[in-house]
């Protein structure tokens, strides 16, 4: 793979992303109350494979000769936040806690589109991407589904 620091930033900043997505279900898995605990599975697993990918990116970036990132974006961190807010004011039916994941699928996805739209991406790491951004597009959907079944 050819060095190129677009690239490196790039893949950094999905690691951020993932990082952010594997903290807002691990959060999210965390506070399920009893009635949505059915739930608690498919944020589990959405959680590893946002930090599946990270160990992939993470070794793209190495091979790049470059360190990778380790944390959260500032963006992520609110948006846990305001769920917290939330929560706290009776925000925590299933409903709510759907679209909350949702709009979290929604930023990852973007983040995917925006990373691919770069032409400087060598081939395997376009092609790792488009790989996550499948997962990712599934996901979302499911996520998307269950949300909607509750409407």
């Amino acid at each position: 793979m050819e060095n190129s620091e677009k690239t490196v930033e790039i893949l950094n900043d999905l690691i951020q992303i993932n990082n952010d997505r594997a903290d807002g279900f691990d959060k999210a898995s965390a506070d399920l109350a009893e009635e949505n605990i059915d739930l608690k599975a498919t944020f589990e697993k959405l959680s590893s494979d946002s930090r599946s990918n990270v160990i992939e990116l993470a070794g793209l970036v190495g091979r790049n000769a470059e360190t990778p990132e380790t944390g959260n974006t500032i963006l992520g961190t609110l948006h846990r936040a305001w769920i917290d807010i939330k929560a706290s004011f009776g925000g925590d039916d299933r409903h709510s806690i759907l679209a909350e994941c949702e709009r979290g699928e929604d930023a990852i996805k973007k983040a995917y589109r925006d990373a691919l739209a770069e032409n400087e991406l060598g081939e395997n790491v376009r092609s790792a991407l488009l790989k996550q951004q499948g997962d990712i597009n599934i996901s979302h959907d499911a996520i998307r589904a269950l949300r909607d079944a509750q409407a």
